[in-house]
């Protein structure tokens, strides 16, 4: 009796162990995909992209722009130096000197103008033709000629004038978006110069 008990009890273990067996071996052999990591997480989803901004930008008056602090004490403007157009109540006039931290270098005059309810190119055009008489240049040589530069990530448009008779010198640039107009001007620098740090100053003045 307890000979056959044994038996029955191993034919059991075997048939349980080939039911396994074959059951293992069904889904890969008929090659049905396995669930991926995210399938097997209820309710997992991609990651929502950022949405992108909107409304119309401001400027600050940042402490710092493009790696230069904003002067003060005897390097801090005075005045306005540039007319910047009509002032409507909501715009903001945001003027500073730029300078190096180590005191190396002309400072870079800034001037801008936000909430504007003309087109903006308009304006940038009045604050260019604002920084050509500061820096007193020549009408009888004509207007400089305005070459665009890539605006980075905020876009809009980015120009840049050369103010001088030789390949570097006083470098005018200035950028217009959807609210916003602003030009700078670099003392004793090139086209390329002046436009990569005028983007770069661009991403801390204005939000």
């Amino acid at each position: 009796m307890k000979c056959a008990s044994a038996a029955r009890a191993g034919l059991t273990a075997v048939a349980v162990l080939a039911m396994l067996t074959v059951s293992g071996c069904r889904g890969e052999d008929a090659g049905l995909p396995s669930a991926s990591p995210s399938e097997r997480v209820s309710g997992a989803a991609s990651p929502t992209p950022p949405a992108e901004r909107s409304g119309p930008r401001t400027l600050v008056d940042a402490p710092a722009a493009g790696g230069l602090d904003k002067l003060t004490g005897d390097g801090a403007l005075t005045d306005v130096p540039v007319d910047p157009g009509e002032m409507r109540d909501g715009m903001t006039l945001v003027t500073g000197n730029y300078g190096d931290p180590g005191g190396q270098g002309a400072p870079v005059l800034f001037e801008g103008v936000d909430q504007v309810p003309e087109d903006t190119n308009e304006r940038r055009e009045h604050l260019f033709r604002g920084m050509l008489e500061y820096v007193q240049w020549d009408p009888e040589l004509g207007q400089p000629e305005a070459r665009p530069v890539e605006p980075g990530p905020l876009g809009g448009s980015v120009e840049c004038l050369l103010a001088s008779l030789s390949e570097d010198g006083n470098v005018i640039c200035g950028w217009a978006d959807e609210g916003t107009a602003a030009v700078a001007l670099f003392e004793d620098s090139t086209l390329a110069d002046a436009g990569r740090l005028f983007v770069e100053m661009r991403g801390d003045l204005e939000r």
